[in-house]
């Protein structure tokens, strides 16, 4: 059985308030260890456990990251998220600079969430964006050369 933090510490705090008061009762050692045990099962049955291993929370969380291309170089960070978040959730952006001189290289990806993610490429890509063209497509996906897009 698997313990999340939030079930974890409710358990501890009993357990802590629950060795203080068997401490004050004129047990044993012995005696105080196995209705703490005892109680401790008790607790465990009475919290509610998730059997499944992904939740629908989980499955909307998923992600896709996308290759962003061509961006204009004043392009900041907010200003791609806002453009990219009018098509769904946009978990992070990230634009590359040069490491010499800190300047944005015209490059970067974006986080999104898997079910908009497609919806953003199709509705971006050759899109004009500051007076160039974007190059949209998912970040892992290797160029084609039967692909004049790119």
């Amino acid at each position: 059985m698997k313990l999340s933090n939030q079930t974890l510490m409710p358990i501890l705090a009993i357990a802590v308030v629950g060795g203080i008061i068997f401490s004050f009762l004129p047990f044993s050692s012995g005696i105080a260890f196995a209705l703490g045990s005892i109680c401790t099962a008790f607790i465990l049955s009475v919290i509610p456990t998730s059997t499944s291993t992904s939740s629908p929370d989980d499955i909307n969380q998923a992600s896709k990251t996308l290759y962003v291309g061509n961006l204009p170089y004043r392009a900041n960070e907010s200003d791609v998220k806002d453009l990219f978040a009018e098509y769904g959730e946009v978990f992070a952006v990230r634009l590359m600079k040069d490491k010499r001189t800190g300047k944005r290289r015209g490059f970067g990806f974006v986080v999104m969430n898997i079910r908009d993610a497609d919806q953003a490429v199709a509705a971006l890509n050759n899109k004009e964006y500051g007076q160039r063209t974007l190059k949209v497509r998912e970040a892992n996906e290797p160029k084609n050369e039967d692909n004049p897009d790119f």
